[in-house]
């Protein structure tokens, strides 16, 4: 008998039981992840910019990405949510494979991309509209959640300004507005807080917590140590395209501050050699 013919006959031992002995209760199913990216890879001539990246998103949780300037936090992003097609490896949405299933993975989620281009000839409320109508919703249905939304991100009395007329930071607004527009399982946001004021960003932050306490899922891509530490309860330091650390924020930081601990990890430090000429007495 071989070692497979003896697995299987065990296998059929212990899945039928004898009589007096309950049946076993199965292993409950582990929690499919909102997002898992399974060796990613992407390179651009002679550049590897992500290097066989695997990374599994809770579900429910408010998942930070942090990494220095050409880490490949936006390539990664962008292979992750269906805008970049990866050389190697795949990502699932809430187990929805993104590259064999686009239409039905990117129905479970909203995207607000680094230099998002808009239709930035319509007013405000047109244009969250327009997002809202490209994805079938009902007319009635979208045009109660624009007001809401408008009302929620303080763009109520811009609605009618066409975009082109925004700020920097109303342009952030409007993007989000788009995003949450159908209501999706997840938000993937690549540097939200960029351009945007202080008062705004806590007007944000506050919409995001309490969409993620409703069930949602939020992963962001920021440079700010600070905001992420405060804001997320997991994270994942990439660099040169591959992911460093990643789990809860209090496991990364080991202790530490997170900004520490991303500096212990990624290298480098304060370089001031050279500049004794910086002085003015």
């Amino acid at each position: 008998m071989t070692a497979l013919e003896f697995g299987r006959g065990y296998a059929g031992r212990m899945s039928a039981p004898g009589p007096g002995y309950p049946a076993p209760n199965p292993s409950p199913a582990p929690p499919v992840p909102a997002l898992a990216l399974r060796g990613l890879a992407k390179r651009f001539g002679d550049k590897i910019a992500v290097n066989g990246i695997s990374l599994d998103v809770p579900a429910g949780s408010f998942y930070g990405v942090v990494g220095p300037n050409g880490a490949g936090k936006t390539t990664t992003l962008s292979m992750a949510t269906g805008l970049l097609r990866p050389d190697f490896g795949t990502a699932f949405i809430h187990g929805v494979d993104v590259w064999e299933h686009p239409l039905e993975a990117k129905k479970l989620m909203g995207i607000l991309p680094d230099g998002v281009r808009l239709f930035d000839r319509l007013s405000g409320e047109q244009l969250v509209s327009y997002a809202g109508l490209l994805r079938g919703m009902d007319r009635a249905v979208v045009q109660s959640r624009v007001q809401d939304l408008l009302a929620a991100l303080d763009l109520g009395k811009d609605a009618g300004t066409l975009v082109v007329d925004y700020s920097a930071g109303m342009r952030k607004k409007i993007a989000l507005a788009s995003a949450l527009i159908h209501a999706p399982r997840l938000l993937v946001l690549d540097e939200p807080f960029e351009s945007v004021d202080p008062v705004s960003a806590a007007n944000i932050r506050g919409i995001l917590e309490q969409y993620v306490a409703s069930g949602g899922t939020v992963i962001v891509s920021s440079h700010v140590m600070d905001l992420v530490q405060r804001m997320c309860d997991h994270v994942a330091v990439v660099a040169a395209g591959r992911v460093l650390a990643a789990g809860t924020v209090d496991e990364v930081r080991a202790g530490a501050s997170l900004e520490d601990r991303f500096v212990a990890l990624v290298g480098g430090g304060t370089r001031t050699g050279g500049l004794e000429w910086l002085r003015t007495f």
